[in-house]
Parts: C-alpha cells; structure tokens; sequence
C-alpha cells in the first residue's frame, strides 16, 4: 500500500507507467484523471471567451449609444441653430424699413440720343437701354438665362434650398468656389435694394426681399425686371443695351447663339465680355446651349446650328466717333432740362452719314500714314451755317481713348488764327488789294520767320493770306495791335483766353477745333454769329417735348462788305495758296495752320453750305514730320467736303469783292516807326460790327502801274519750295516798325512758323 501511495505519489513519467499494470490492474487511457493544469486552461479559455462576448456586447452597447447621443446633439445643435439664425434674421430685419413702406424703385431713366434722320447714335444714363416687355424680346433670352443661372426659377419661393445644397456639394467637392446658390429672385433683390458687399447682414436682407419680391409679383414680371435690369459688361445695363452693344441690333431681333452668349456673360460680366475675351465667351455660351438642351428648351438640331454659328466679336466697350457726340450731348443735358427722371429721346442736329464719313476720312489717314509721318490722332467738326453741329470726330478710335480732342484740346492753331489778324486790319480801313512789304523783320527781339525762310517783296494782302506769309500778319497785328485782334477773334465766336501780344499773329494761343471752327462759321453765312449746338430737341418716350431749340436771330458779328473781302482773300488759300488740296467743284475757302515744328496741323474751311474744320497731330505734342496743314488736314478736309455736298445745289459764297486792276493798286503806307500810336480799333458789343479805325493821315506813296511782286500761282505750292528768284533779302522794314511791344507770353520757341 505504501508502495502504492508512493507510487501515485510519484509524479514522474516512470512511475506513472509502472502504475498501469501493478498487480495485474490495467488502467486504460479514458480511466485516467486529468490533471488539474489542463482543466485550469480549459477554465481559462472558457472565461476569456465569455469575456470576449461580453466586450462586443457592450461595444455594440457602445457604438449605439455614441450614436444615439450625436443624433441628440445635433438635434439640440439644431434647435439652437435654428433659434440663433432666427435671431440673426430677426436682428437684420428690424434694421431693415417697415415692409409696407417697400416698393420697386424706379428703373434708372435711359437717354436715346438719335442723329438728325432718327438714327440711334448711343444710349446713355445708368441703365442704356430702353425697357422691353418679355414678351416683346427674342423668346430665346429668358429661355437661356433661366437654364444657365436658375433652373428651379418657376418652383421655388424665392429661395431654392436644393439649389443652394447643391452649389454647397459642388464647391466642397471641387475644393473652390464655382457655383452659387442665389435664385434669380435674390439676385434681382440684391440689384435693386442693395450693396453688392459681401456680408451676412446684406445675405439676410437678401433672402428676406426675394420672399417679399416672390409675394408681390409674379415669375414673370420678376423675370422681366432682372433681364432689363442686370449688367452685361461693357457698360450695357439690360437686355436691349446689351443686345445693341454687342449685335447691333435690338433684343426683340436677337437669335439663339447670340442669346446664349448674352446668358452666359452673366456670371462675370466683365470678365467673360467679347469685347474683352471672345473665346471665354463663346466657351461659356456653349455651356448655356448645353444647359437648354438639357432642359428640353431647343432640340438636338437647334443644338447643332447654334454651335455652328460664329463666335461674337464685340469692338471694345462703345465704339464709333458717334460717340464723342453722346459725350457732348450729355455734358450739356442738366442744362437745358435739370435731371432726367424718366426715359426720354435725344435729337441731334448730327447727320449720322457724314460722321461716318468723317471718321473713315481721319482713320484711312493716319493708317496710311501715321507711321511714316509720327501721327496718332485726328480730329474733325463740321457747322452748318445756323450753327448746328452735323458731325464731330474727336479722336481716331473712342474705344481706346474716350477725351475728344474736338471739343477738349486746345492746341496752338498757328496760321489759321491768322484770318482774324486780317479781319481787324480791313475793320481798320485796309484792303485785299493793300499792300505790305514781305522780308525779314524785327520786333523787338523777336523776328517771325516765313516758312522755309522765304519773302517775296511786295505783296497784296490777298497774297500774304493765300500765302501765309508771317511777316505780313506781324506787320498787321502791330498796326491794328493786338489786341483789336483779340476783340475781332472773340467777337468771332472764339471763347479761350488770348493773349493779346505781338506773337498772336501766328496763333501762338491755344483753342480747341470746335471753337476755331465755329469762329469761321459767319465768314460762310454773310457775317453772323448762331449759336452753336447738337441739340435739336428733347421729348419723353411718349413724345412731350421737354426743350426744343427755336434757332432764334444770329447777330451780325462782321459787315457785308468785310466778308465779301475776307472771302475774296481765303478763296486764294484754297485756289493758288497752301489749300489746293482741298479745292472740289463748289466755291469754297479757308486758312491752313501749322504750329512749330508741325506739332499741330489745321486746316479750316467753307462753303455757303458747311464750315469744317480739321486737325492732326499727337496728344503728347510731339513734332510730326513736315506734316502742315495743306497737306492731311487739306486731304480729309477735301474727302469730307465732297461727299456732304453730293448732290446738293452750288451756291456762292456770300458777299463780293472787286478787286483794284493791278495797274492802278496804290499801296497803303508801311507804318513808320511811331506808327503804334495810331488807335486800334476799340471793341465792339457782340452782334455789332467793329468801327473802322483810320489809318493815319501821313502823306500816301505815289501810285505805281508796277503789278505787287508774287509767285507763279500755278507752281506754288508752300512758301517753301525750293528756289531762291522769289525770296529777298531787302528792302526790310525798320526793326522798330509798330513801336514798343508788350512783353512776351511765350519765348521763341513757342512762336509759330506760319504756313
């Protein structure tokens, strides 16, 4: 037994052997008695199996309740967002006027300027195009703006939740901002009462007006309102301003592909414009067709033919010289009626042909020869004889440059002035046929060269004007003085400031082509001073005429038979003198102009029909080269003239003269040297003539049958031309001729060369 018990005793292998058959027992595998390790394990690995069931049943627990409590908290989050953004509204809206007091303000009033024959010249004020019905515009406009910017714009209440959702996806997704939520109706909101600042008090008011706007009026008339209301870019506000600024055509007459485009420029007016970028424009309005057809508006082959269509493309912002005349006609409009409170309708005197003409004369020129010669800008105003303007060119493109150099720039005219240093010298008592001695003089410290250095001796002053000859006009400003010419110029119709010095004779002040112009006006119609407008009339859009200009008297400015001489005189510029280029089959007459260094070239003419004056050079001032004013002002002066005139009667130019047989011309006596006393005439009242002063009474030059000294008309072309038979050295008048001078304004390099 104690065998026994030592032996089960005995935890070795061995023994446990020697156990299985002690005293012929045999114990069989499945008799024997697990050891207690292995039953602890398999406790153990019951346990942790429990264990593990139970960790999953309470991360499942867990899970669940992680969940639960984030519904219930976004809930609460929820409940309280909706109450702070209540308050918020709440809080902007009570900043906001009561709703009752809320209307749809006034469409800002369009102003239709229209040429003289009715045709549209621009539209201007804040909106630039008249309003037009919706059913009344091309169908195809609604259509595509509602397909491209609001969808859901006849479902939704003014406010599109899923629209907005779906902006937000969008955006997020693509990582930036590319679509926005605003309806039609919120956008329209925006336009009409509110900023465009980007802040959550403007979005509030925003929202809160398109649910007052989706109360008031229906799908329609806010449709309406935003298309004749919404900016297209380049300065067109509405869907008939913008059609006419990039088609040239009214909305009611606009096609598929072009209202697309119009469509599509609005998400960014500016940037997508075909006056600017007209491949991002054509892009886009392909996106808008694409949007149509989805939404079943055109079908596929509308599709195709609208794709097929040529791309837009727009002149930059407005164009056409037209509209340096808008410019003007809206300067001038508080004026005449105060402010405009509705839409009305703009007459000019502008013949919208001949600004046409006009413009194409000017920019053929300076294309052809711009480069060559260093000129970059022209300029052109046209007067009929009651003093409406019929044409104004005031640059050579408005698109690139909008300052109008007609009625804005003063520039030295140079030798055109020179016809009022005349004009006072036959106010005076002088005649075409007086003579003067043409050669080197001395005023002071100044002596006024002739151009190319030339002199021809003894010339009638018909000569010295068709000449331009710079002595002569000295001569005669220091004999009438200074300032009778500054009176005789402004009494003309001249308004800039003159300086009344010696150098005046060689328009060495500045003024502006419109004034010149209109300075020559009463040489073409017998000596009358009109009043010089573009204006004819302004009427409503329902036709109550507001102003209407009466033309009312002109007053005489010059006597009959001074512009019978003045006009004998200039005739000459056009037939033998520094014009010949712009001679054409109706009488006609006028003066050349060229500032020193031909940094100005003018020339100014007139029939009994029309005056017009012409002036190239460059806005920096700097010299052309050799360009004068027989020359390019002459030409498109010529190319104007003949066309304005097609067709219409010939008629004389006012007024006569006779001139004395050169064998019996007896010429005036040259000043001597105390001849400044000798009284200038004295200004006259506007609308009368100035008293003729009288010369002094020395003893008159013994009468010669010797014809006054000139040059063969048929080959002269400018005083300088080449050859020296015609120029002289001697006899020069006394270097003192015409007394003492006022002191100088300008130095000499400011002093025109004449020609």
């Amino acid at each position: 037994m104690a065998n026994r018990r030592d032996s089960r005793i005995e935890p070795s292998f061995e023994g446990s052997q020697r156990a299985k058959s002690f005293d012929g027992f045999s114990v069989s595998e499945e008799d024997r008695v697990v050891p207690r390790t292995r039953k602890s394990a398999a406790k153990g690995r019951s346990a942790k199996a429990k264990s593990r069931g139970r960790g999953r049943d309470r991360n499942r627990r867990g899970l669940f309740g992680i969940a639960t409590r984030l519904v219930y908290w976004c809930f609460v989050f929820c409940i309280w967002g909706g109450i702070a953004a209540a308050g918020i509204v709440v809080y902007y809206g009570a900043k906001m006027p009561a709703a009752t007091t809320w209307s749809i303000p006034d469409r800002a009033p369009n102003i239709k300027i229209v040429s003289v024959d009715g045709g549209l010249i621009a539209n201007r004020g804040a909106s630039g195009g008249e309003a037009v019905s919706l059913h009344e515009m091309s169908p195809y406009i609604p259509e595509a703006v509602v397909a491209i910017e609001d969808r859901r714009f006849y479902s939704h209440f003014g406010v599109d939740p899923i629209g907005l959702a779906r902006a937000m996806a969008t955006n997020l997704i693509g990582g930036h901002f590319s679509q926005g939520g605003s309806t039609l109706t919120q956008q329209l909101a925006k336009n009409l009462f509110l900023t465009p600042d980007r802040t959550l008090e403007r979005k509030v008011q925003e929202v809160l007006l398109a649910l007052w706007l989706e109360h008031k009026h229906s799908k329609d008339q806010i449709l309406e309102m935003y298309l004749n209301r919404v900016y297209f870019g380049s300065g067109a506000y509405g869907v008939e301003a913008a059609s006419r600024r990039y088609f040239g055509k009214s909305a009611r007459d606009v096609t598929l592909s072009e209202a697309a485009l119009l469509a599509g420029l609005l998400k960014a007016p500016s940037k997508l414009s075909p006056a600017r970028d007209p491949k991002a424009a054509e892009e886009r309005a392909q996106l808008v067709l694409a949007a149509m057809r989805e939404e079943g508006k055109i079908s596929d082959k509308e599709y195709k033919t609208a794709l097929s269509a040529p791309a837009t493309r727009a002149p930059s912002y407005w164009t056409g010289s037209e509209n340096y005349v808008a410019d003007t006609v809206m300067d001038e409009l508080p004026d005449l009626i105060g402010d405009v409170r509705g839409d009305i309708v703009i007459n000019t005197t502008v013949d919208l042909n001949l600004q046409k003409l006009a413009e194409q004369s000017i920019r053929r020129l300076i294309d052809e020869s711009g480069k060559k010669l260093n000129v970059s800008q022209g300029a052109l105003v046209s007067i009929d004889d009651s003093g409406a303007v019929r044409a104004m060119v005031g640059g050579y493109d408005y698109s690139t440059s909008q300052f109008d150099r007609a009625s804005e720039a003063r520039r030295q005219p140079g030798s055109a002035f020179k016809p009022f240093v005349y004009m006072a010298a036959l106010e005076a008592g002088r005649t075409p046929d007086s003579i003067r001695n043409d050669a080197p003089i001395k005023i002071g410290k100044w002596t006024p060269d002739n151009y190319g250095g030339k002199y021809y001796g003894k010339v009638t002053l018909a000569t010295a004007l068709a000449k331009s000859l710079n002595s002569v006009a000295a001569q005669l400003t220091m004999e009438v003085g200074p300032d009778a010419v500054v009176e005789a110029a402004h009494r003309m119709g001249i308004q800039s400031d003159l300086q009344a010095n010696t150098s005046i004779a060689l328009g060495t002040s500045e003024v502006t082509p419109l004034e010149l112009t209109a300075a020559y006006v009463p040489f073409a119609n017998g000596g009358y001073k009109p009043d010089i407008h573009f204006i004819q009339r302004i009427t409503t859009a329902n036709g109550k005429v507001l102003y209407e200009n009466s033309g009312g008297s002109a007053p005489r400015v010059i006597k009959a038979d001074i512009v019978g001489m003045m006009n004998s005189m200039m005739t000459g510029t056009v037939e033998v003198g520094t014009a010949k280029k712009a001679a054409f089959n109706w009488p006609s007459a006028g003066k050349t102009g060229t500032s020193q260094n031909s940094r100005d070239a003018w020339f100014v003419g007139y029939t009994a029909n029309l005056t017009t004056g012409v002036w190239f050079g460059n806005d920096d001032g700097s010299p052309m080269k050799k360009v004068t004013g027989g020359a390019l002002p002459a030409q498109a002066w010529h190319e104007f003239m003949v066309a304005a005139h097609e067709g219409v009667p010939v008629r004389p130019l006012p007024g006569t003269w006779k001139s004395t047989p050169s064998d019996a011309i007896v010429p005036d006596e040259i000043p001597s040297a105390d001849a400044s006393q000798a009284p200038p005439a004295p200004p006259a009242a506007v609308g009368q003539p100035a008293p003729v002063a009288q010369a002094p009474a020395p003893a008159r030059q013994a009468r010669t049958t010797r014809a006054a000294e000139t040059v063969d008309a048929g080959g002269f072309d400018m005083p300088s031309d080449s050859g020296s038979t015609a120029s002289i050295k001697h006899p020069v008048p006394p270097g003192d001729v015409g007394g003492p001078t006022k002191k100088r304004q300008t130095s000499i390099l400011d002093i025109l060369s004449g020609g």
